[in-house]
């Protein structure tokens, strides 16, 4: 007699690195996946990666562009994972051959947000004294900030969320204050720590190209998990964002490199995609900017509004600056 007995499928397998803030995004996806496939059982699997194991080293001097994802592609490439979730920012423009951008969400807010150490009375940047020390591993929002607040100090500043905030309040520390993402602030429930959010409409500063956004990321051919995926797309996130990673990779950039960026859905039907973006040197005293819109629909239109404003960049001399920039990075092992 034959067992007819149908077999459970196995559980999709969802990565992530191991941080308090990676879990909890991860765990969003796989809420909201289980809404889209209540049949299904979803499993998550956290790891530490290049980027948690070090904590110490200035992102800038590590040069390299994959410190988040290297170890969670090569377990999605052998069949251990099925889907990661990362936060785009920390992907690299350019994915292993095996691999595929599956997935971009609802984008979260994309700007980032000034926390002052807790007890001192400082509301916002400008009513920061001389002198006073913000935490950030970023050379994006320090050079960025060198450029418009020259009175203001810089100190690296790693670690988790909690980590860092721990780091700025403790009373011995030399940090007045820290800056970090929005989202991931308001992911982990501390956005009332947040003292002024960043936009270049509030006095800061342009955000890092898919700041706010998740990415969902799959093994290349794998149609099974790209159908259970595509109910999370969101368009105008996903087009917005593949105009900054198209600029990004065509300046390429990566997540050590002072390259701005701020993307917004103007015009009646909010069709029309307007983009800035700004490249600065490491001391903030040179910098190029500029910006480009256009009526956007479509993955292709997206990514060539992103290389029109990288080449436009280029022309007006960010070339010379990201080049300065690599030459005088620390050499790694």
């Amino acid at each position: 007699m034959t067992d007819k007995t149908p077999t459970t499928p196995r559980p999709v397998r969802i990565g992530t690195r191991r941080s308090n803030l990676a879990v909890i995004q991860a765990e969003g996806i796989r809420d909201s996946l289980q809404k889209i496939s209540p049949d299904r059982s979803f499993e998550i699997v956290a790891l530490r990666t290049i980027g948690d194991k070090d904590q110490a080293t200035a992102l800038y001097n590590f040069g390299a562009k994959n410190l988040w994802t290297t170890e969670l592609e090569e377990k999605l490439t052998s069949g251990e994972l099925d889907v990661i979730v990362h936060c785009l920012k920390d992907m690299p423009t350019r994915l292993p051959d095996s691999c595929s951008l599956a997935a971009i969400p609802l984008r979260d807010d994309p700007r980032d947000a000034l926390i002052i150490k807790t007890g001192l009375p400082y509301t916002s940047l400008q009513t920061l004294p001389s002198g006073a020390v913000v935490g950030t591993s970023s050379v994006r929002r320090s050079a960025q900030l060198r450029r418009l607040y020259p009175h203001l100090q810089f100190a690296n500043l790693r670690g988790n969320v909690e980590t860092r905030l721990a780091k700025v309040d403790n009373p011995e520390s030399e940090y007045t204050c820290m800056i970090m993402s929005a989202a991931g602030l308001e992911r982990v429930g501390l956005a009332h720590r947040i003292n002024q959010y960043l936009g270049t409409k509030d006095g800061g500063i342009l955000h890092a190209v898919g700041q706010g956004a998740l990415a969902l990321e799959i093994r290349k051919g794998d149609a099974g998990i790209l159908d259970l995926l595509g109910p999370l797309v969101d368009r105008k996130s996903t087009l917005a964002c593949l105009a900054e990673r198209a600029l990004m990779r065509a300046l390429d950039g990566g997540c050590s490199v002072p390259i701005g960026v701020e993307t917004g859905w103007v015009g009646e039907a909010q069709e029309r995609l307007k983009m800035r973006a700004i490249v600065v040197s490491l001391d903030g005293v040179q910098s190029v900017e500029d910006g480009v819109e256009a009526t956007v629909q479509a993955d292709d239109v997206a990514t060539e509004l992103g290389e029109m404003l990288a080449t436009r960049l280029v022309d007006a001399g960010a070339e010379v600056i990201l080049k300065e920039i690599n030459a005088t990075r620390p050499a790694k092992d």
